[in-house]
């Protein structure tokens, strides 16, 4: 393994005259391990080498989708810590840096989107079978970007050593094999047991597996690392590979996570001016969206899913759903639809993007199998109907003009995206101004309540606009420059 050992830094580096890019895989011991911000911090600081670079994830499961450009020019959708990790490459992504993306509908099932696309074949197809049908694409999309790079910088899925699951393996040792791949085996030393975890998951590998793996990555570590002795030197000697990094709990990377939200926290400073109630439903989509609300100051981000959770909120936001309609149920069965009403009632703000939007309205109409048919929570004069055709696009709009509480937003510019089945318009017997919608051309819809405080959207991405904040609380969130600047930086410290 080639270092950069100049800067102390305990990385492979390309070679001269390589002729396909250096392939780094990031494997974690278990889900929620560090994989994904560890392959993005890794992305930065290649980057900042004056690498070209590009990230790579064969197979995400997540509802955490962005909108992206396709090879023949439409829109599709990759998992977001892979768009993520695109721009903190430097590099406009794209569909080819997770050709498969899973999208959990239910326990036992998931819309399938291959190469950017939600194909419906591969979604009725048994888990297992699917495995020879999406390789080629995968193999492929990984090529491409090798041809195109100096580097790549791979993610796992969950962890190698599921051997239930290694022989319809294409996310994780398939594919180190296949680039001949750096391997990186992360463990979060917080949950305990980490060396277990670590020599536990090389010991199940078959030994081709064994000798790819590099490096072992000790994550989220509290306290004095030279206390840690003597088990990464026992580790090696009954592995052969070295405890390469050790990285600090404290550090505070600002990217959403991907496996959940009940541990993201408010993080802003200051007097609380605003208490912002999100529903986590069981189906909760797009989440990460949010996340530039937690560093502002004076507000505080509670994640809801009792009514008495949002008993003290000055805001509640209903966001994305892959299930709407057993969504709805599960509001109900909690009594948040009588909580969601009160609010109303009591002239509180009110915000629903996508699903949420579909949810405030009247009736969902599923003639197609898609979602389900459910009774809306009535907030809003419209009706939703589903479509089998999933609309997928990026676009620049600019908010119409809002009336009461949310006057503020007339006129700011938004880069946004839409993700959805659904296509909703007014009740067929509703006065137009009783209601408030986009005039056209905008690509894209809004709708406000007669009252003011509720209005509800299909555009994603709003609170990743710096001028949509700026708006609101006349306040800025960390640019994700700074952040990955301050990743790389911290690879040059860990490794």
């Amino acid at each position: 393994m080639s270092q950069r050992m100049q800067a102390g830094v305990n990385l492979p580096l390309p070679q001269a005259g390589q002729a396909t890019a250096l392939c780094v895989m990031v494997l974690g011991t278990s889900s929620n391990a560090g994989k994904s911000w560890v392959t993005t911090a890794l992305c930065a600081w290649y980057r900042a080498q004056g690498y070209k670079v590009a990230p790579f994830k064969a197979q995400n499961m997540s509802n955490n989708a962005r909108v992206v450009a396709t090879p023949d020019g439409q829109w599709g959708e990759i998992g977001t810590a892979q768009y993520l990790q695109a721009l903190a490459a430097g590099r406009v992504p794209d569909v080819r840096m997770n050709p498969l993306l899973l999208k959990p509908e239910a326990d036992t099932r998931s819309q399938v989107v291959l190469m950017g696309q939600a194909n419906a074949q591969l979604s009725s197809m048994p888990w297992r079978e699917r495995s020879r049908h999406v390789w080629p694409d995968i193999a492929a999309a990984l090529d491409s970007l090798r041809a195109e790079n100096e580097v790549v910088v791979i993610e796992g899925a969950g962890s190698p050593a599921e051997i239930n699951l290694h022989s319809s393996d294409v996310v994780n040792m398939r594919v180190a094999k296949h680039c001949h791949a750096h391997c990186l085996l992360v463990a979060d030393i917080d949950r305990g047991g980490a060396f277990a975890h670590l020599y536990g998951t090389w010991a199940l590998l078959p030994a081709d597996e064994q000798a790819l793996i590099q490096g072992f990555v000790l994550n989220k570590f509290r306290g004095d690392a030279s206390l840690l002795a003597p088990a990464p030197q026992m580790l090696q000697d009954r592995t052969g590979v070295p405890t390469v990094a050790t990285i600090p709990m404290q550090f505070d990377h600002g990217l959403p996570e991907e496996d959940g939200v009940f541990d993201a926290r408010s993080t802003g400073r200051g007097h609380i001016h605003t208490t912002i109630a999100i529903v986590a439903y069981p189906r909760m989509s797009n989440h990460d969206e949010f996340q530039p609300l937690l560093s502002v100051p004076g507000v505080r981000v509670i994640w809801v899913r009792s009514p008495a959770d949002m008993a003290e909120a000055d805001w509640v936001i209903l966001p994305g759903s892959k299930a709407t309609a057993s969504d709805l149920e599960w509001m109900r069965s909690q009594g948040l639809d009588a909580a969601v009403a009160a609010h109303a009632q009591a002239g509180k703000r009110i915000l629903g993007i996508c699903g949420g939007l579909q949810m405030l309205g009247e009736a969902l109409i599923d003639l197609h199998g898609v979602d389900g048919n459910a009774a809306g929570l009535g907030l809003l004069p419209l009706v939703t109907l589903f479509e089998a055709q999933k609309t997928v696009r990026r676009v620049t709009v600019q908010l119409p003009a809002l009336r009461g509480a949310w006057a503020a937003l007339h006129g700011v510019e938004l880069d946004v995206y839409e993700i959805h089945h659904g296509q909703t318009q007014l009740r067929a017997d509703m006065e137009a101004g009783h209601s408030q919608r986009a005039d056209e051309p905008v690509p894209g819809l809004v709708w406000q309540g007669a009252q003011g405080h509720i209005w509800g959207t299909y555009w994603h991405g709003m609170f990743e606009n710096a001028a949509f904040v700026q708006a609101l609380w006349g306040t800025q969130t960390p640019s994700l420059d700074d952040v990955f600047e301050r990743m790389a930086h911290g690879v040059e410290q860990w490794f």
